[in-house]
């Protein structure tokens, strides 16, 4: 039944936060994170300006308008800025951010952690005219695309079934472009990401643009949005998230070592805490 279906998408869009949002806010400014090394730069306002490379680093090269130039040279805002939830309220944890990503966050709940991923990839996509590109699966497994949706498909649940009926006049705007990535928040999350998307077995394949994954209802995911490696192919790492409830996507510190933070080394299977979140056997994913 259709219930079935929403069922799995409410349990997704609960998230890992759910809890923690409805615990009393802690009402505490920013910490600075300024180490030894300078790595933070707090008059910058991109990602790639913000952190500087560690020593005996560099950055690795992308090619100019690539996914992964265009994740590294994202706009932040100005250094000390709140993590601010849909509903306008301070997110309760503000220590694990250094800085926060120009993303609107919409005032309807939606663009929660796997969603503002969405959301970011399919604006970069759009942005480079790539539109026919833009599509994601539902947690059902049914595929669903920009393309259909600005042709006036819409879906219609029966069960488990899902069927693209046209019931609506084309429109290609990007007013349209916005409704239809809700329509993709609603019914589709980590789950629906982690079944979906290519997995990268090899660390050392990794790259800008990468997540590191928990499929689940709740899961949870953080994006790769820049790399550095050293003279013997150690990389690393720095890292984005959304959350749950809705709320600004944040550049993260690594709580876990504060003498590279807040860049990450990442490895398949390990711990890694990120944050507020913990993921316990580390799997990655990749874009199509």
């Amino acid at each position: 039944m259709r219930k079935i279906l929403l069922a799995v998408v409410v349990i997704s869009m609960v998230g890992v936060g759910f809890v923690l949002y409805k615990a009393k806010p802690i009402r505490h400014s920013v910490t600075a994170l300024i180490s030894g090394s300078g790595l933070i730069n707090t008059d910058s306002l991109t990602i790639a300006t913000r952190v500087n490379v560690p020593e005996g680093f560099t950055r690795v090269t992308y090619p100019q308008g690539s996914f992964e130039e265009y994740l590294r040279n994202y706009k932040l805002k100005p250094y000390g800025s709140k993590i601010v939830n849909f509903d306008g309220s301070e997110y309760f944890w503000q220590h694990g951010h250094i800085g926060i990503l120009e993303v609107p966050v919409p005032k309807n709940g939606l663009q929660q952690c796997a969603d503002a991923l969405i959301r970011i990839r399919s604006e970069y996509l759009w942005d480079r005219d790539r539109k026919e590109e833009i599509g994601f699966n539902f947690t059902s497994g049914h595929y669903c695309s920009w393309e259909k949706y600005a042709s006036g498909f819409r879906p219609k649940i029966e069960g488990n079934q899902v069927n693209f009926l046209k019931t609506a006049a084309a429109d290609s705007s990007k007013t349209n472009f916005y409704k239809y990535l809700n329509l993709i928040y609603t019914y589709a999350g980590t789950l629906s990401l982690y079944h979906e998307l290519n997995r990268i077995e090899d660390t050392t394949d990794l790259k800008i643009g990468d997540m590191l994954i928990k499929g689940g209802s709740p899961g949870h995911i953080v994006m790769i949005c820049d790399e550095v490696v050293n003279s013997e192919g150690k990389k690393m790492y720095l890292l984005f998230q959304g959350n749950t409830p809705a709320q600004n996507v944040h550049l993260v510190k690594n709580l876990g070592d504060s003498e590279i933070s807040p860049w990450y080394t990442l490895e398949k299977d390990a711990v890694i805490s990120v944050s507020n979140y913990t993921f316990q056997s580390s799997k990655f994913v990749r874009f199509k």
